[in-house]
């Protein structure tokens, strides 16, 4: 038994209960809790979050982790476990605590200013608060350090080792082959989807996606599917992740693929290893690859003809008389429905991208400079009507829609397309491996595919990075092609082109 190692793994999984413990305050703060409890909350927040900060950056226990980064007698997992706390912890060192105070009053002003700015659709109550979020995050690129691009520094702390580079070749692929096949979809006429919107109660909406989530192989015994306001996955560890949805009495389309989403990423927490649990090994490799899990069942699976080939019938006996003169194929083509919009939250799974590569275009050119903070409405504007054929109305429905600049996530934007183009990759490599996955999923048969993954990714957590992954899983690195080849089926099918 090395002593220096089972030192540093309690260590590790002492901080991390700490961590959890603040997860299901705030898990409680957004499902359950009084809104009298916010300020004891908040107290509440602070001071677990600055035990387990000091834990994390005793000096000891730094220089423990220092000492098995040279320590040749750890096995696969035990080095990932070290290199993993070391990354996290060695970037964090990085920063002074007046930086760190300086970026959280900064963040907190600018916060406060983007909801007023939103509300009175102004961006010009937003932007010098924007301008003095740039510089500090340009701040942060220099403090942690990049080879060719200052976003490299930022998008690292989602997506780690990937870059700008990297990137813009995804994108470059969107914009060749993505952008002229959406404009042959939407010269085509719209699918008809005007049977969501009837009167469908709550409890009968929510039941069927218990089942829906159930079906996919989510342990209820494992975790809860609450309501709330905005619908999120947490894990806290596999025996105890959570889900929580939304819904519209007037519209079906709300709940079903936000609960098969937010169920993807619960199979992922729920499918690591306990013996892993508050360590590396035991958590998400990337951003980019926890959303592939929501994605493949949000899109590839439960958006696609077979499931609803099988789940059409069961839909009908949860809402009788709603849905009888409507065919699987009619259901599938309405949930598949194409067409531009303003707002990112509520596209298509298609235009959705452009949606991305337009912050994402953004983001670039404010951390190098290119780009001001006051022209940045002009450029976004100008950049919905190129890519989306349509006129920005406010800055509430354009710049202003989206919380993740105010919150000084800048970086964030591109794991979600990173996570479609993953899941249509790893999708296709499901179905190389599980001939018979297509009828499996038209008699309703989930589980095969919950365990493929299972052993393929949930398991492995950061033992591998997102290439390496990537490669185990599929054979090459994230390819564009995956994902263009399965659109040009599925809506060259569906709208006849």
């Amino acid at each position: 038994m090395n002593q220096k190692y089972e030192d540093f793994a309690a260590q590790a999984k002492k901080i991390s209960t700490i961590y959890s413990a603040t997860g299901v305050l705030g898990w409680d703060q957004e499902v359950n809790m009084p809104a009298n409890g916010a300020s004891l909350r908040s107290d509440q927040l602070s001071i677990l979050s600055g035990i387990a900060h000091e834990l994390r950056t005793d000096q000891k226990y730094v220089d423990l982790i220092q000492s098995l980064l040279e320590d040749k007698t750890l096995n696969e997992v035990e080095k990932c476990n070290v290199r993993e706390t070391w990354r996290s912890i060695d970037r964090g060192r990085k920063f002074s605590k007046e930086f760190v105070e300086n970026l959280s009053k900064v963040i907190s002003e600018s916060f406060a200013a983007w909801h007023q700015a939103k509300a009175e659709n102004k961006f010009e109550i937003f932007a010098p608060h924007l301008e003095k979020l740039v510089a500090i995050k340009k701040e942060e690129a220099d403090i942690v350090g990049y080879k060719d691009h200052p976003y490299d520094a930022l998008i690292d702390d989602y997506e780690p080792g990937t870059t700008v580079a990297e990137i813009d070749i995804l994108f470059e692929d969107v914009k060749n082959q993505l952008v002229d096949f959406t404009k042959q979809i939407l010269t085509k006429p719209k699918t008809n989807d005007s049977f969501f919107y009837q009167e469908f109660p709550h409890e009968d909406q929510r039941d069927f996606c218990k089942q829906l989530v159930t079906e996919m192989g989510y342990d209820f015994k494992s975790g809860r599917m609450d309501l709330a306001p905005h619908p999120f996955c947490i894990g806290f560890y596999p025996q105890d992740t959570r889900i929580t949805y939304r819904y519209k009495t007037k519209d079906l389309s709300e709940i079903i693929w936000s609960v098969t989403h937010e169920g993807g990423h619960a199979l992922y927490e729920q499918g690591m290893k306990m013996e892993f649990v508050g360590l590396p090994a035991a958590g998400a490799v990337s951003l980019a690859i926890h959303e592939s899990q929501s994605r493949l069942w949000e899109n590839n699976v439960s958006r696609s003809k077979e499931y609803w080939q099988h789940y059409m019938p069961v839909l009908q006996k949860y809402f009788p008389g709603k849905l009888d003169n409507v065919t699987p194929l009619d259901f599938y083509k309405a949930c598949n429905k194409v067409e531009s919009s303003l707002i990112r939250t509520n596209a298509d799974e298609i235009t959705y991208h452009f949606h991305i590569m337009i912050r994402y275009g953004i983001e670039k050119r404010l951390m190098d400079g290119t780009l001001s903070v006051n022209d940045l409405p002009k450029v976004w504007n100008e950049s919905y009507k190129n890519y989306l054929g349509i006129d920005v109305p406010s800055d509430s429905e354009g710049c202003l829609q989206d919380v993740h600049w105010a919150h000084g996530s800048i970086g964030y934007f591109p794991t979600y397309s990173l996570g479609s183009f993953y899941a249509a990759q790893f999708f296709d490599a499901a179905k190389r491996d599980m001939p018979n996955l297509k009828q499996d999923i038209m008699e309703g048969k989930l589980l095969g595919l919950r365990e493929w993954l299972r052993d393929n990714i949930h398991q492995h957590g950061m033992i591998f990075t997102a290439d390496q992954l990537c490669k185990r899983v599929t054979g090459e690195s994230l390819n564009f092609s995956h994902f263009m080849n399965y659109a040009k089926e599925k809506y060259t099918d569906i709208y006849s082109l």
